[in-house]
């Protein structure tokens, strides 16, 4: 992404904040969940292209940030552990084209907590999907991030108000550590 000029200073902060959460869910024994773009040209839709060369002429250019097989497509600075759920997603959406809702099904889960790149998109498309499909969904705005602040926040309020439940890394922590004992989350 930075090879396109967004400014990628509120990816590391956010990625601390994540690395939070997992480190508490992990000591809870929530499950974690990674979630990843990974596009191909077969499963770029008609629409998909024709948006991508409207927007700026060159829809292989802007699909290439997510193409499977090309650098920086594989997560970034957190990594899936052994018996973690991880969906490769070919849309925004983690709900689209993947079995992401039979698995949450069957492992009875009916909440989340969203985090991510970017809020706008990736996030703000799971969590609208996921709500419509009855799935509850907590978002800790310090865990989510945008290129660009007022895009972030427009979407965080937007989805406050009709999807998700607004809240922050630290009141997650807290819920998860009522005691106020915070071993688990120790490393940062």
């Amino acid at each position: 992404m930075d090879q396109y000029g967004c400014d990628l200073s509120p990816v590391e902060p956010m990625i601390a904040q994540i690395k939070k959460l997992e480190i508490a869910a992990r000591g809870n024994n929530i499950p974690v969940i990674f979630v990843g773009l990974f596009t191909s040209p077969e499963t770029d839709s008609p629409v998909w292209t024709e948006r991508m060369r409207r927007a700026n002429g060159d829809p292989e250019a802007e699909s290439a940030v997510c193409r499977i097989g090309t650098p920086g497509a594989d997560f970034y600075a957190l990594q899936p552990s052994d018996g973690d759920m991880i969906i490769k997603k070919p849309r925004y959406s983690s709900f689209y084209m993947t079995d992401f809702e039979e698995q949450l099904r069957a492992k009875g889960i009916d909440t989340l907590i969203a985090c991510g790149l970017t809020t706008e998109c990736c996030v703000d498309s799971t969590v609208r999907d996921g709500f419509h499909r009855d799935f509850n969904f907590i978002l800790p705005a310090d865990a989510c991030a945008a290129y660009e602040a007022d895009i972030h926040i427009a979407s965080l309020k937007t989805l406050a108000l009709n999807c998700a439940v607004l809240t922050t890394t630290d009141k997650i922590l807290a819920a998860w550590h009522p005691a106020g004992d915070t071993t688990a989350t120790s490393e940062s």
